[in-house]
């Protein structure tokens, strides 16, 4: 069940909504109606990739709901919990100069100004305040410490580098 380098995880099926084969989806998406932009999505799902395309969506209390065209019984629709949904990267729109998608992120080679190798971002987590990159370590890394680095453009990311594969970082190595 991987995701090919040219697609985006969107978000997740989570479970059945009502008989009528809605579902109730979780986006990962900022703001969180932003993945209905998209109506062709693909289910990766136990190995298999499975297209399907969005009929009728609309805001369900703090998340949203979805309906596939022919998936009309609650029955049928389960068999899609707990696929994650994948768009073409291609398909993202393009983001104002200094902001990235966290697909982007993910996998850069992460130094301290002085040029010590942290490690690479692995992924992102969302906290509320601010988005924190979580670093995990390389073979060319100072140590072996995973490591918790808030994602604060101009104050602790000094800039990144996407073609190059880097981003320079004001964080303490004993942090």
């Amino acid at each position: 069940m991987t995701q090919h380098p040219q697609e985006t995880v969107i978000g997740r099926i989570t479970s059945v909504f009502g008989v009528k084969g809605w579902l109730k989806v979780f986006s990962y998406t900022a703001p969180k109606e932003g993945m209905l932009n998209y109506r062709n999505w693909i289910l990766l799902q136990g190995g298999k990739r499975i297209s399907l395309e969005v009929e009728d969506s609309r805001r369900q209390g703090p998340g949203i709901a979805v309906k596939f065209k022919g998936v009309n019984d609650r029955d049928v629709a389960r068999n899609y919990c707990g696929a994650d949904i994948v768009v073409p990267t291609a398909a993202l729109p393009e983001l104002p100069k200094g902001e990235y998608y966290w697909y982007q992120l993910e996998g850069l080679s992460v130094e301290t100004v002085e040029g010590e190798c942290f490690g690479s971002v692995h992924h992102l987590l969302e906290t509320g305040s601010n988005d924190v990159l979580v670093v995990r370590p390389t073979p060319a890394s100072i140590d072996q410490k995973e490591r918790l680095i808030p994602y604060l453009p101009d104050q602790v990311v000094k800039s990144i580098d996407l073609a190059a594969g880097q981003m320079v970082v004001d964080w303490d190595p004993e942090f």
